[in-house]
């Protein structure tokens, strides 16, 4: 890996020693450069999760990824810079049936500074933009929203502070986005789920093509051939607005270069399909 190339790529400048300054910069600056997309699935490929493929798709290619590739790829640049970082595994909450994923459900990772646990994840979305604190499970306040890490055992809840109707009445809440442990693991061990996720009618990646990236304002996201801009209203994020529009074949192909970056070489099949939900056994 050539570190500095791939701090160019996502914006860093300067000198960056494994600090938690450096840890927060590379973090956001991640989230705000590399879009979260499966176009690789529907562009008739596989995603491999080798890391000098890795390295050549997002690094030279400019393209992103979903969390196997980003986070597989900022794992082993954290690793590089120096920071001490271990590899986690972590179990999505299904939006259909509430239940939790199977194990490796999601890649994340855990970086220990000073005596300090931060939890690391550039891959997931629609997450957390700087590391959180794993010593706390009070709030932790962030730009584009609130968020806390709950234990109850020896697992950890990364949940969203959010606001439902109730009656006619805003009531506030915490929704779980996933669970993990801080068992290490190794990157072979994702290898089946990166699979499944690519062939399964019950994961979204395999029915919905999409390309999201942050924004200092929100979002800006591409799935099927809808674009949807989510703007932020309030300022830690709760509040936002949603504006979506239909796109042509064209129009998709010049929003990926112009707002993303990404000029694909292979034909794009846009697909935004149902879902089927899997069944409930975690």
């Amino acid at each position: 890996m050539d570190v500095e190339k791939y701090l160019a790529r996502i914006g860093c400048s300067g000198p960056c020693p494994p600090t938690l300054e450096t840890l927060r910069y590379v973090h956001l600056n991640h989230l705000m450069t590399v879009p979260f997309e499966n176009l690789t699935i529907h562009i008739g490929e596989r995603v491999r999760l080798e890391l000098p493929l890795l390295y050549e798709k997002i690094v030279l290619m400019r393209r992103g990824g979903f969390c196997y590739e980003n986070n597989g790829l900022f794992s082993w640049l954290l690793s590089q810079m120096g920071f001490d970082l271990t590899i986690l595994s972590a179990q999505v909450r299904n939006q259909f049936t509430g239940a939790y994923g199977p194990p490796f459900d999601h890649f994340i990772m855990m970086v220990k500074l000073d005596g300090h646990r931060w939890l690391c994840d550039v891959g997931f979305g629609s997450g957390f933009q700087l590391p959180l604190s794993l010593e706390t499970d009070g709030p932790q306040v962030q730009s584009h929203g609130v968020y806390r890490l709950r234990s109850q055992g020896n697992l950890i809840f990364m949940e969203m502070k959010s606001v439902t109707e109730v009656s006619g009445v805003g009531e506030e809440c915490w929704t779980g986005l996933y669970k993990f442990t801080l068992e290490p693991r190794e990157r072979d061990d994702f290898r089946a789920m990166c699979g499944y996720h690519q062939s399964s009618a019950s994961s979204i990646f395999f029915c919905k093509s999409l390309c999201s990236l942050l924004l200092p304002t929100g979002r800006i996201t591409i799935m099927g051939r809808r674009l949807i801009i989510t703007s932020l209203s309030s300022v830690d994020g709760q509040q936002a607005t949603k504006t979506t529009t239909d796109l042509s074949d064209e129009e998709i192909t010049e929003l990926l270069r112009e707002k993303f970056g990404i000029v694909l070489h292979s034909p794009l099949t846009p697909k935004d399909v149902e879902i089927i939900p899997p069944p409930v056994t975690y």
